[in-house]
């Protein structure tokens, strides 16, 4: 025989007895939420909560069904929900990886005075294409050519928004329907599937290879130079390293045989190092002035790599190739916004102005033992003190510098490797990525490790709080 309609188990019963969305909205616990959230999201939290109420229901068996206590929205699953809907999904995080130009964690983070620059001239109106002097119509692309050229020795300079975009613009300008020349050991595929010949056949441009994948010789290129040529193309390999029996032909020795032959030299440096190898503190990487110098007609670079500025594409070279690049329909579409321009330019101004230290990936990079060290005993001392129930130590780590930028760097650091009593390394490192602010940090020999080298001494306490959160899942 059927249980009666409104018998506590009977699960059309309980059903009913889930409460309208009106009827919550109606409660003090969401009355209290509207007083200071945004409706929207309140009856969206009220609406997933009732839904999860009723799929618990749906899922449960008869035992648990009948104990014939009506459905109730708890307070603080509702404030939960509220919180994460309010949440902005591009946030803040404290990298605790060691890797200093973290594409996934967005690269090279801001000086202060690109940040000041940004709100200044975010916060009203702005000169972006305004000649004050005769007030007139004016260009976004003439405020960083002076500084790029007394920077680099360049003849002329064009910022756009990244250098994928200055490789594709180039190209495209110069090369469209010709051949481009380009060693096969230098057809690279870095981040985000982003692979040089794909960018070469959406610009127009016909791609040419010569050499073999670990050894190209200056006549491979030679003897491949038709009237159809248009560029010679190198292209740093940025994220991986040809080693052993290889061969590849420099800057110099292709920039004479392109001016012997009439064949403009256009080369990818990828990060774009504005600082000699000895200055940066690591291994050799290809430096923007010496490959101005070295006869290069055409250059392009990242703005948030090894310079340490924001996401750009900064193009230097010939003026009258960059005039063509100027007037190419495409330009419009890769132009860098006024908020990319006052971060590159301020970021460009410490460069002027012999105030590296200010630049943070710079500073992360050429930071002393001492400094890791200390920072490293820092951590491990906060945690002591407000979570002694973690294990914790300092320990010697290697970094990496990231970004596509010298891959076999991995410059030696410091960090703090944590073990918790109850979470074992993979649901740590998951816990400390829902703190807030979210830690990323990585696991070694089963500890979880914070590698001090991308941690700002401004950050630890952040830090040592997210790891004592892990232990009450406050905030969790």
């Amino acid at each position: 025989m059927a249980p009666p309609e409104d018998a506590p188990g009977n699960v059309n019963a309980r059903l009913r007895r889930l409460p309208k969305v009106d009827e919550v909205l109606r409660g003090a616990p969401a009355r209290r939420l509207l007083n200071v959230a945004p409706r929207w999201a309140v009856v969206a939290a009220v609406r997933a909560e009732i839904a999860t109420l009723r799929e618990r229901i749906l899922g449960a068996d008869g035992q648990e069904a009948g104990d014939g206590a009506p459905a109730a929205v708890a307070e603080a699953a509702l404030t939960t929900r509220v919180a994460e809907l309010l949440r902005p999904t591009l946030r803040r995080v404290l990298n605790a990886t060691g890797v200093v130009l973290h594409t996934n964690l967005g690269r090279a983070p801001l000086a202060s005075a690109a940040i000041t620059r940004i709100a200044e001239v975010a916060s009203g109106y702005s000169n972006l294409e305004y000649r004050l002097t005769t007030g007139e119509r004016g260009s976004r692309h003439d405020h960083m050519a002076r500084l790029l050229g007394e920077l680099t020795g360049a003849e002329a300079a064009l910022v756009v928004n990244n250098c994928a975009a200055a490789v594709l613009l180039a190209l495209g300008a110069l090369a469209a329907g010709r051949e481009v020349i380009v060693s096969r050991g230098e057809l690279v595929e870095i981040g985000g599937s982003f692979r040089v010949p794909d960018v070469m056949r959406a610009s127009g441009a016909r791609l040419v290879e010569v050499g073999t994948t670990n050894r190209t010789h200056l006549r491979d290129y030679e003897q491949a130079i038709t009237p159809d040529t248009a560029l010679l193309l190198k292209v740093h390999r940025s994220n991986f390293a040809l080693v052993g029996f290889t061969a590849e032909v420099g800057v110099a020795d292709l920039a004479r045989l392109g001016q012997a032959r009439g064949v403009p030299v256009m080369v990818d440096l990828g990060s774009g190092c504005l600082l000699a190898a000895e200055e940066l503190g690591l291994g050799a990487e290809p430096n923007v002035q010496e490959t101005v110098t070295q006869g290069a007609d055409v250059i392009m670079f990242s703005g948030d790599k090894l310079l340490g500025g924001p996401q750009a594409g900064i193009v230097l070279g010939r003026e009258a190739l960059l005039g063509r690049l100027r007037q190419h329909p495409l330009l419009r579409a890769l132009r860098p916004d006024k908020l990319c321009l006052a971060a590159l330019g301020a970021t460009l101004e410490l460069y002027r102005d012999g105030r590296l230290h200010e630049v943070p990936a710079l500073a992360m990079l050429r930071a002393s033992p001492e400094t890791l060290r200390r920072r490293a005993d820092q951590l491990c001392q906060l945690l002591r003190e407000r979570a002694p129930a973690l294990a914790v130590s300092v320990i010697e780590l290697r970094s990496a510098v990231g970004g596509g930028a010298l891959p076999l760097e991995e410059p030696p650091s410091c960090g703090v490797a944590v073990r918790h009593p109850r979470l074992d390394a993979v649901r740590l490192e998951a816990r400390l990525r829902q703190a807030e602010p979210p830690l990323v940090a990585r696991i070694v020999d089963d500890r979880v490790v914070a590698d001090v080298r991308t941690l700002a001494d401004t950050e630890l306490e952040a830090a040592a709080r997210a790891l004592a959160q892990t232990l009450d899942g406050e905030a969790l």
